[in-house]
């Protein structure tokens, strides 16, 4: 089983949208499978501002980031993963316990003395420039496959 917690709500579940379908695919085409991670938000509430139908996810201050690091802390400690995926500076910040660029720390990292991997959230990819996506996304992929076989090394060492 891989025990890949993606940390980043509709319906009461973490990447159901847009950004969870991108997320979906990136794992697939890396042959993770979904079904065997643990996924779940750094931050316990879901903070938004109306755009007409649309409700456009807010993002969280240190301050709130903090408050709710305890109950990650916690989940992670019930589900003791092989490897813990930041999905974006919120994520970081929260497995962290400090802000961390994500453009500069991508890639492997001890998040708080656990195995870790920093990448780009997915919704990075629907805000940028059509000519960029498609580079990005495939970068995004390889992080995948990268955080696949870190989830191996971890088993083998174990």
């Amino acid at each position: 089983m891989h025990r890949v917690p993606v940390v980043s709500l509709r319906a009461g579940k973490p990447f159901v949208g847009p950004a969870g379908r991108i997320l979906d695919k990136a794992m697939a085409e890396a042959g993770i499978d979904r079904g065997k991670t643990y996924v779940t938000n750094a931050v316990k509430h879901f903070k938004f501002e109306r755009r007409g139908k649309k409700r456009i996810h807010s993002k969280p201050t240190a301050g709130e980031v903090k408050h709710y690091r305890w109950w990650l802390e916690k989940e992670l400690a019930l589900v003791n993963p092989k490897v813990v995926v930041a999905l974006g500076a919120t994520a970081a910040l929260a497995l962290a316990g400090k802000p961390l660029a994500v453009t500069k720390k991508r890639g492997p990292i001890i998040l708080d003395g656990r195995a870790g991997f920093i990448t780009i959230h997915p919704s990075f990819l629907l805000r940028m420039p059509e000519e960029d996506k498609a580079a990005a996304y495939k970068a995004f992929v390889a992080d995948m496959k990268r955080i696949r076989r870190l989830v191996n090394d971890q088993k083998t060492a174990a």
